[in-house]
């Protein structure tokens, strides 16, 4: 199995762009072909230091192989995504990759 998870900061003068953003993640990205298991959300707030709370959305995607998430980059539904979403809403993205 290989896992890719996608930590997004969007603009916090514009709150409205993290709900916007997960529903882009929804439309675009879960149905890709080569895609097991996906699961997208918001940053929930803990009590704990250890907690990373600066981010806004996350996504975690798991696929067969690293060859399915190679193809996933390049499907035109991810590209649609990265141009229409991604660009316009997000500030920063950080990404883990483990098989």
């Amino acid at each position: 199995m290989f896992s890719h998870i996608v930590i997004f900061w969007t603009d916090p003068a514009n709150p409205k762009d993290a709900d916007d953003l997960l529903a882009g993640c929804h439309r675009y990205l879960k149905s890709i072909p080569g895609v097991m298991s996906y699961h997208a959300g918001k940053m929930v707030g803990s009590p704990r230091p250890v907690v990373d709370q600066s981010y806004h959305v996350a996504v975690n995607l798991v696929f067969p192989n690293k060859k399915a998430q190679d193809d996933y980059q390049v499907h035109p539904m991810h590209i649609e995504f990265l141009e229409k979403v991604f660009r316009p809403l997000c500030k920063k993205a950080v990404v883990y990759d483990f098989e």
